[in-house]
C-alpha cells in the first residue's frame, strides 16, 4: 500500500476510522469480491452484499457477546430519528418512560419524546442548571418503577462526561443512546431493552445507526405507525425492508473485523484506558493551565476530553499550532468553546502521546 499523508484526527464526528479498515476498502473499491463492481454498486439483494450484511450483524453479536434474545438492526436517519422513533414505538397504551438529561443530545431525545408522546415522557433528572458539568447522581433520579424504559445518553460529546456505571433502574429496562461510545469497552447488555448508536464516531461513516433490541421490548412495539418507523418491520426483514446504506454497513463490517483481529473489545478498552491516563495525566499536572470543564473526576469521558486554557486567545493558539503539527479537530463545540479532544477507538495510543508532548511544550512556552 502506498504511503498516504494522514493527519491525527481528533474530530468529534464524523471521526477517524482505523487505517486497516480504510485500506481494505481502498483495495476493494473498484472490484469487490471479483464482481467487477464496487460494493456501492451491487444490488443489496445480491449474495456478495448479503455476505457483508450478515457479517456485520454477526460481528456485532460476537463482540458484544449478545444473548440470543437480542436482535441487531441496521437503520438510517441518525440518532436524531431514534429520539422520536423509540417513544413512538413503545409509549402507547398508557406506557410512560423516564428520561435522564445529562447533555445536549439527551435533552434533544427528551424533547423529541415529548413531541411525539406528550406527557408519557417524564423528566427523571437534569444537570442543565450546572451547564451539564457532571452527570446526575443516582440519588437524584426520580424513577417510576412501572416505566416502560429509562432513557439516558452514555457519553456526552459536547461536555465531556461519560457513564462508567450505568444508572440503577431496578426491573425497568434501560434504553440508551451510545452514539459516541459504542464498543469502547465490553459491557453487559442484559439490563438494556434498546441501544442505538450513530456510526460516525466509533463504528464507521455517517448514514448508519446500529441498534440492538431485546425481544420482549420488540414485542411491545406498535403496528399502527408508518411502516418505515416500525422496529418490528426492520427486525422481520433483517434490516433489508428498503435499500440499506450499503457502503456504511460495509465499512462497519471492516471496522468490527479489525476490532476482532486486535483482540476484541477487551483490547479496545485497554487502549482507551491508556489514552485517558496519558491525557488526563497531562491535564492534572497542569490544571491551572488546562482547566477541565467536568466537575467530577469520576464522570470524565474517555471519548471526549474537554478543557479550557486561561484565555480564549490561548484556546485559539493551541488549536492553530496543533493543526500546524498535523493534529486536527481540537476546537471545542461552537456553543461551549475551549478545546475538545475526541479519542475514539481509532485514535491510537501513539496519537495521544504525540498530543501530550505538544501540550507539555505548549504550556512551557505559554504558561
Amino acid at each position: 500500500m502506498s504511503q498516504t499523508h494522514r493527519v491525527i484526527n481528533f474530530y468529534a464526528g464524523p471521526a477517524g476510522l482505523p487505517r486497516p479498515a480504510l485500506e481494505r476498502a481502498q483495495k476493494e473499491l473498484l472490484d469487490f469480491e471479483n464482481t467487477g463492481m464496487s460494493v456501492m454498486e451491487i444490488s443489496h439483494r445480491a449474495k456478495e452484499y448479503d455476505a457483508v450484511h450478515e457479517e456485520a450483524i454477526s460481528l456485532t453479536k460476537e463482540l458484544l457477546n449478545l444473548p440470543s434474545n437480542y436482535k441487531v438492526l441496521l437503520l438510517q436517519g441518525g440518532g436524531n430519528l431514534q429520539f422520536a422513533m423509540l417513544p413512538l414505538n413503545i409509549l402507547h397504551g398508557g406506557r410512560t418512560a423516564d428520561y435522564i438529561v445529562s447533555g445536549t443530545w439527551a435533552k434533544k431525545a427528551y424533547k423529541e419524546a415529548k413531541i411525539v408522546c406528550g406527557d408519557a415522557a417524564k423528566l427523571a433528572a437534569s444537570t442543565e442548571e450546572e451547564n451539564f458539568s457532571r452527570l446526575p447522581y443516582q440519588r437524584e433520579l426520580k424513577l417510576n418503577p412501572n416505566a416502560a424504559y429509562v432513557h439516558f445518553t452514555s457519553n456526552n460529546t459536547i461536555y465531556g462526561t461519560q457513564y462508567n456505571d450505568f444508572p440503577e433502574t431496578g426491573s425497568v429496562p434501560l434504553a440508551c443512546d451510545m452514539s459516541s461510545d459504542m464498543m469502547w469497552r465490553p459491557f453487559d447488555v442484559k439490563r438494556f431493552g434498546f441501544i442505538y448508536a450513530g456510526a460516525q464516531k466509533n463504528l464507521g461513516p455517517s448514514g448508519l445507526v446500529l441498534a440492538i433490541i431485546r425481544d420482549d421490548f420488540l414485542a411491545q412495539c406498535r403496528d399502527d405507525i408508518a411502516t418505515m418507523l416500525r422496529y418490528k418491520i426492520h427486525a422481520e426483514k433483517n434490516s433489508l425492508y428498503n435499500t440499506p446504506p450499503c457502503f456504511s454497513i460495509y465499512i462497519l463490517r471492516n471496522v468490527l473485523a479489525y476490532n476482532k483481529s486486535i483482540g476484541g473489545l477487551a483490547a479496545v478498552e485497554k487502549n482507551n484506558q491508556e489514552k485517558g491516563r496519558l491525557l488526563y495525566g497531562c491535564i492534572d499536572r497542569n490544571k491551572d493551565f488546562y482547566r477541565p470543564i467536568v466537575k467530577e473526576p469520576a464522570h470524565r469521558s474517555l471519548m471526549n476530553i474537554v478543557f479550557r486554557l486561561p484565555t480564549e486567545d490561548l484556546d485559539a493558539k493551541f488549536v492553530s499550532e496543533a493543526k500546524k503539527q498535523g493534529m486536527i479537530g481540537l476546537k471545542g463545540y461552537r456553543d461551549l468553546g475551549g478545546v475538545r479532544v475526541s479519542t475514539y477507538n481509532a485514535v491510537t495510543v501513539d496519537n495521544v502521546k504525540t498530543l501530550v508532548a505538544f501540550m507539555e511544550e505548549f504550556v512551557k512556552n505559554n504558561g
